[in-house]
């Protein structure tokens, strides 16, 4: 019978991408609203964080405007053990069955960062609670797409 340690490990050995979920109108990056959210689109996105993985994790990006799918999404990542870097965009605020899937991730053992553009906190105040920041692994905010990458770092970091 192998350690707890040994299992994690072994756990860790077989992920083989990070899903990187994106929530409604983030779609519209590089058009919408570029003062608050800057003026790179998903695909710039993409090549920034494929530029700066360090590890040999697939970067799988996926964008929804659909509650549903982005729920499907993170189900899938508990059934392959996929950490996860989630924008819930709009649904941050009131999107209790997104937290609840969120919630089956974390509660697997897996890493979920919960990012954003901009600074909720400095913005409307109906966007200053997140519903899903209780139970992700933590939260990044206010870095534009650095966000993102801070969190790809993380997420490699704790993979090993």
């Amino acid at each position: 019978m192998s350690s707890g340690a040994d299992a994690t490990a072994d756990t860790l050995d077989v992920v083989t991408s990070i899903l990187v979920l994106n929530g409604p109108n983030l779609g519209r990056l590089g058009s919408r609203e570029p003062d608050v959210y800057g003026t790179g689109n998903l695909e710039d996105l993409r090549v920034a964080l494929e530029s700066a993985s360090r590890s040999d994790h697939e970067i799988d990006l996926r964008q929804t405007n659909d509650e549903a799918t982005l729920i499907g999404w993170l189900h899938e990542a508990v059934d392959n053990g996929s950490p996860v870097i989630l924008n819930p965009a709009a649904f941050t605020h009131y999107s209790y069955a997104l937290r609840d899937a969120a919630a089956l991730v974390t509660k697997a053992g897996l890493i979920l960062v919960e990012v954003h553009l901009s600074n909720p906190h400095a913005r409307e105040e109906f966007r200053h609670t997140s519903v899903i920041s209780a139970v992700a692994t933590g939260v990044i905010a206010g870095f534009g797409f650095d966000s993102y990458l801070l969190a790809l770092e993380l997420v490699e970091r704790r993979l090993g």
